[in-house]
């Protein structure tokens, strides 16, 4: 491996250090027996090495020049504190320079080590300045500062040297000197710029996650609804994103950006609003985003720039989780598609959208996999996935797998550099120093060989880390044994025929980041919103204005910035989701009271609102009878019609429907999209059929009862009326009875005649009325009066 690799011709060969090892072994191991079975009456020196090098704590807060050259004066500041229970007194401070580094791995191992060791640590300078210290009691700090000429300093040759600064002092228990702690921190000295020098890219990652919510005002221009205001903080002079933009603009780097960042500060310096409880607020930050875009747009001039796809999704968890979930790998080509255009319209340069970055640069087949799916043809992985099994560094760019696929592996110790606490001067150093002497032994490694090396630091650098990362490309600014380069020209570099070009397998994927990966069931949300959002953009007509924040909020949810936020990232996909299916509603069914269906046909209106203020069409109302036998909708058991809704109004659709038998009908109303798919939640009702209702019954009833009273009250006042006229008819003429067994050939009994006309019998009907009947010309029945 690279961190294990000699400096070539700096230290003795592989054979003779085996060697050395093997006697220090053959001769340490009967002295230890000894010490093992005899009491051992330790020497000062050794019990000091043991207990007393941690007393003092020594701090480095500066150490300038940090990459010194001939003619140069070193100067190291600091603080020593005393963290023993005791006085310390009599103390020194002193430098030690030595001994230099023969490996990346020597770096490492001297980088771990804490206490004063004998074995290892040089003594102090001869004739260099030191520090006196009479008395330090216990907790009580003091500074100090020692300048040293180069040419004291012992540097014989180009390499990497162990710097170190040391107290030796004496305590009331123990009077005697000694040394009390010692700091350790490294020197990279290449006084003459080399023949080949190492070709450096410093990725610059401009991310933030997500603020910007899928709410938008109700303004034709749509306002963006923010989650919160948070992000101004960011933007703000000494903020994060301002310090990323300040420094890099001066530094050799190549930009990698989010496109959702610029798409959110864009929308801020254009008016933005801000969520407020149940209610949005007008932000007040257009200024600063206004300030930070301009600021950016010539920082990034004549540097190049790479575009995530947008919002920066997680491809890891999307090849681990989500890509069995149907509809997720669309969002990652949808994002890939949104990157270039985003950045050349709010930066006005152009970008290349062929790089993928997954989390932390670990890589298995099927990230591979995911990120190439939308067209990336590019991965930076990273040398703790990606490993080479060689004795240096080599270069980052290789084929990867089959050869379709280019990996750009960046180097995992300088990646890694400034991770960590760097807002302590003393850490930042450290780190600097170290990431110095890194790049100096990889040139080291292979002086004969110019070799390209990539650097990808962490994503969301703080503002003390982005200063430390400045403070080291700085250092290496000489330009004597680093080129810089940007991404792209690493990625076209010729490759190392002896560099890995496997892709790792699963099972070497880091168990700490695949616990940090977003869940299945986000990605089931994830579904459950775009499903939803696919039917609902089907019956507006002005689509594109809930497609497009929505779109967006979705690609948000995949962002690798959730990595760690599991509670936060559910939280925002739960916003997204209800204020979607807040919108939906928006269009719905008026419930009905259940309804009386009197006669054999009626219509049934069913109303259709909608709250939004776009219009809505392509939606169908459909209602279906539970009992066609019983009531029916134009001869079957349902019945559609078209629906088309203005915002902000209702439309009531009108069916026929036709009763059979009297009874309750069970009756549903659902909206569907024109394809089929259901819309909304179906309302239902009930309708009693009814032909003629018991009111009208009693009513109709009540008609006839009167009708037929009034006729037989008619009927008996006519009749004695014609029974008055034929007695005084009689009166005057004379009446005879004959009796019934009178001579033979005469009328029957109860037969009445009269002279001249047809006899009129008293049942018949009088001229008034109509004729229900012939008169019959056979003779009367018996017990008849027939009128003369």
């Amino acid at each position: 491996m690279a961190e294990a690799a000699d400096i070539q011709g700096t230290g003795p060969s592989p054979a003779r250090r085996w060697l050395r090892r093997t006697i220090t072994v053959a001769f340490g191991a009967p002295l230890l027996a000894g010490l093992l079975q005899a009491p051992v009456v330790a020497s000062p020196a050794v019990a000091e090495d043991a207990t007393g090098s941690r007393t003092v704590d020594v701090s480095l807060d500066t150490l300038t020049p940090s990459a010194p050259v001939e003619g140069d004066t070193v100067t190291v500041t600091g603080t020593v504190t005393n963290r023993g229970k005791k006085t310390v007194t009599d103390a020194t401070v002193n430098l030690r320079v030595g001994p230099r580094m023969t490996s990346r791995s020597e770096i490492e191992q001297v980088t771990g080590r804490t206490g004063f060791r004998n074995d290892s640590d040089p003594a102090p300078l001869e004739d260099a300045p030191t520090v006196k210290i009479p008395r330090l009691g216990a907790g009580l700090s003091a500074d100090f500062s020692l300048s040293v000429p180069v040419s004291e300093l012992g540097l014989d040759e180009e390499g990497v040297y162990q710097l170190g600064v040391s107290l030796t002092g004496q305590t009331s228990d123990r009077q005697y000197d000694r040394v009390l702690g010692i700091e350790r921190t490294f020197l990279p000295y290449e006084p003459e710029a080399a023949e080949k020098k190492t070709q450096l890219t410093y990725l610059w990652p401009l991310i933030a996650s997500a603020h910007v919510s899928a709410e938008t005002a109700t303004d034709d221009q749509q306002t963006p609804v923010f989650e919160n205001d948070d992000l101004a903080a960011e933007l703000r002079p000494g903020g994060r994103l301002d310090q990323l933009v300040a420094l890099g603009k001066d530094l050799p780097v190549t930009w990698v950006v989010d496109p959702d960042l610029l798409a959110s500060v864009d929308a801020m310096a254009n008016g933005y609003r801000v969520k407020d409880g149940d209610r949005d607020v007008p932000g007040r930050n257009q200024a600063v985003a206004e300030r930070w875009l301009d600021a950016l747009e010539k920082a990034v001039q004549g540097h190049k720039v790479v575009a995530l796809p947008f919002a920066d999704p997680d491809l890891a968890s999307l090849a681990h989780r989500g890509k069995d979930v149907p509809g997720s790998l669309g969002h990652l080509q949808s994002a890939t598609a949104l990157a270039g255009m985003t950045v050349e319209t709010v930066l006005h340069v152009p970008a290349s959208t062929d790089f993928a970055w997954p989390a932390d640069g670990a890589v298995d087949p099927s990230i591979v996999a995911v990120a190439t799916s939308a067209g990336a043809d590019k991965v930076i992985a990273r040398s703790d996935s990606v490993r080479d099994d060689l004795p240096y560094t080599p270069t980052a760019a290789r084929p990867l797998g089959n050869g379709s696929t280019t990996a750009v592996v960046s180097d995992a110790l300088l990646s890694t550099a400034f991770e960590g606490d760097m807002v302590r001067t003393e850490n930042s150093t450290l780190a600097v120093q170290k990431f110095l002497a890194q790049s100096l032994a990889i040139t080291l490694e292979q002086p004969e060989d110019q070799r390209s090396i990539v650097v990808a630091p962490q994503r969301m650098p703080s503002v003390a880390q982005a200063q430390s990362m400045a403070t080291a490309l700085e250092g290496l600014s000489g330009k004597r044994w680093t080129q810089p380069t940007d991404l792209l020209a690493a990625a076209a570099a010729k490759p190392d025929p002896d560099a890995s070009t496997a892709v790792p397998s699963s099972s070497r994927y880091p168990k700490k980041l695949r616990d940090r990966e977003l869940p299945v069931q986000a990605f089931r949300d994830m579904k459950t919103t775009r499903d939803e959002l696919d039917d609902f953009k089907v019956v507006l007509t002005q689509p594109e204005r809930v497609v497009t924040p929505f779109g967006n909020a979705i690609d948000r949810e995949m962002s690798t910035s959730w990595r760690g936020e599991a509670r936060a990232a559910a939280i925002y996909r739960n916003n997204v989701l209800d204020y979607l299916q807040t919108l939906t509603k928006g269009v719905q069914l008026v419930d009905k009271s259940d309804l009386t269906l009197s006669g054999r046909s009626a219509t049934i209106p069913v109303t259709v609102q909608n709250k939004l203020l776009q219009g809505v069409d392509g939606l169908v109302l459909r209602l279906t009878s539970a009992n066609k036998n019983r009531l029916e909708l134009n001869g079957e058991a349902f019945a559609e019609l078209p629906v088309k809704v203005g915002g902000g109004h209702s439309q009531s659709v009108k069916f026929t429907a036709s009763a059979n038998v009297n009874g309750q009908v069970p009756m549903t109303a659902q909206l569907y999209t024109e394809d089929g798919t259901p819309y909304g939640q179906p309302m239902n009702f009930t309708v009693r059929v009814s032909e003629i209702t018991p009111t009208v019954m009693l009513v109709i009833a009540g008609g006839v009862l009167l009708l037929v009273l009034a006729g037989v009250r008619m009927y008996s006042q006519r009749k004695r009326v014609a029974a008055r006229n034929a007695e005084a008819e009689a009166a005057e003429d004379g009446t005879v009875e004959e009796d019934p067994a009178s001579e033979p050939g005469q009328d029957e009994p109860g037969q009445e005649e009269t002279g001249g006309d047809e006899p009129v019998q008293p049942s018949d009907p009088t001229p008034d009325t109509p004729d229900t009947g012939s008169e019959s010309g056979g003779p009367s029945g018996p017990g008849e009066k027939v009128d003369r």
